[in-house]
């Protein structure tokens, strides 16, 4: 079975969007306990810091996950209908 990469990538870049929305919806509105999760994500303690949200950084954050993410799809059907 071949993968259509480029709809690989645009489903991937579509996932990534939505996930980067909810997150900031989180980030919002539980501040504390998603900076207390994000700190045991990468094993550090990071308690002391802030979230600094802005409409802007959530929009630019998103296109740029999105971006990345349908690449990454893209790159990854393009390999594996090469493998199959």
């Amino acid at each position: 079975m071949k993968l259509h990469a480029c709809k690989f990538g645009i489903a991937a870049a579509l996932s990534f969007a939505i996930a980067w929305l909810l997150c900031s919806l989180l980030v919002m509105l539980l501040p504390g306990m998603t900076m207390g999760l994000s700190g045991d994500m990468l094993h550090m303690d990071i308690s002391q810091m802030g979230w600094h949200l802005t409409v802007k950084g959530v929009f630019i954050g998103m296109i740029a996950w999105a971006v990345v993410a349908g690449f990454i799809g893209w790159l990854l059907a393009w390999i594996y209908n090469r493998l199959v």
